[in-house]
């Protein structure tokens, strides 16, 4: 992932450390999630753990909610 536009994660986390008022480097400091990674999702790249997420989710006080769908029935892709 290399585009900001393709990258919802990399957007939400930017628009609320941006709303809070804290930098990358404070993100970091309080997450334990290094900068440089923090950076990279931001900016479109980067593939976050599960853990990466969840680090960064709780002091920028977002939701992580993680979904996984059932296939359906008449061979169409899953559909929550």
């Amino acid at each position: 992932m290399n585009n900001r536009e393709e990258n919802p994660i990399g957007r939400a986390i930017r628009r609320r450390r941006q709303t809070l008022k804290i930098t990358q480097s404070v993100l970091a400091d309080i997450s334990g999630v290094a900068r440089h990674t923090i950076s990279d999702l931001e900016s479109g790249n980067g593939n976050p753990t599960l853990e990466v997420l969840r680090n960064l989710s709780v002091p920028l006080g977002l939701r992580l909610v993680l979904e996984i769908a059932e296939p359906s029935t008449n061979g169409r892709e899953a559909r929550p």
